[in-house]
């Protein structure tokens, strides 16, 4: 009994040693590192993913040729979400224009070990009945039709990120920051191609009452703050405050593996060097990956 626990002492001992100096290795080799080789190595990493890093905010954003393009949208999504370490709140606007139903939507939450928000553009080829829109799988604009989204995050009222961009999905991550949908609100502008949609789409925000906006020409501002409709109860509710204990421990545990540094950029660098794999897991969009199947069965193309 003395001898095996001797030899659990030993192993602990030589993994602690073996440990620190891979973390020593590791840190003097980023550190070695200028700023532009470390940028030309995150994006090698993390673009086939469809994200990109913005360096002057320390966060993650998405690229016009993100191979989630090819998903699409639908509402299975959002419900499957929590399943796959995503908790945030939605505000689906659906809207008819042009012959055809078109869906923007607003979120922010937790997405695993990232906090963040994302506006998405949608269209499905077809007028869409109210009783058949959130089974209905919608498609990603073409380039043509992408819209000039800004952007404003807010962690309790202090700013945190800011997108400016013409985009059919603009999202801003936080990476290591942790929070619950409610303490994040979104000032959102959205500049329309034309009166007939700005039109649209406002009637359908002022019907549904469920956040604050003014429209400014051909433009829209609106504050997403408070989502009273994204209550959620019964098995939903539990599955996602399960969600958030995981991803707030995970949020720690990454925090204290990268603690030799602060940027994300050098904590995701000493990741992959640490751990390879590390980064396929952290950028697979699971949301859309994983639900897609769910949903293309059970949705109308």
């Amino acid at each position: 009994m003395y001898f095996l626990v001797g030899i659990l002492l030993l192993l602990v001992l030589f993994l602690s040693l073996f440990h620190h100096h891979r973390k020593k290795k590791i840190c003097k080799r980023i550190c070695s590192m200028s700023c532009d080789e470390k940028l030309e190595q995150i994006t090698s990493l993390i673009e086939p993913f469809g994200y990109t890093y913005i360096p002057c905010q320390d966060i993650f954003s998405t690229t016009i040729d993100a191979p989630q393009r090819a998903f699409g949208y639908t509402a299975l999504y959002d419900y499957y979400a929590p399943r796959f370490g995503m908790v945030f709140d939605c505000l689906p606007i659906y809207f008819d224009y042009g012959g055809r139903t078109w869906l923007i939507e607003l979120w922010k939450g937790q997405y695993g070990i990232n906090l963040g928000c994302e506006v998405g553009i949608y269209k499905a080829d077809f007028l869409v009945a109210q009783s058949q829109l959130r089974t209905t799988l919608f498609h990603s604009i073409e380039d043509q039709e992408m819209l000039p989204i800004s952007i404003d995050l807010f962690y309790q009222n202090s700013p945190l990120a800011h997108i400016c961009t013409r985009h059919w999905w603009a999202t801003a991550f936080d990476m290591g920051n942790y929070a619950q949908p409610y303490d994040l609100s979104m000032d959102v502008r959205i500049t329309f191609p034309n009166m007939s949609m700005l039109a649209a789409y406002a009637n359908v925000l002022d019907t549904s009452g469920k956040c604050l906006y003014r429209v400014y020409g051909l433009q829209v501002m609106i504050h997403f703050d408070y989502c009273s409709s994204c209550l959620l109860s019964g098995i939903q509710k539990w599955i996602c405050r399960i969600t958030q204990w995981k991803n707030r421990h995970m949020c720690h545990l990454f925090i204290w593996i990268t603690k030799p540094f602060t940027a994300s950029l050098d904590r995701l660098l000493y990741l992959y060097y640490y751990l390879p794999v590390s980064i396929r897991l952290l950028f697979r969009d699971k949301k859309r990956h994983k639900c897609h199947k769910k949903g293309k069965r059970k949705c109308r193309l």
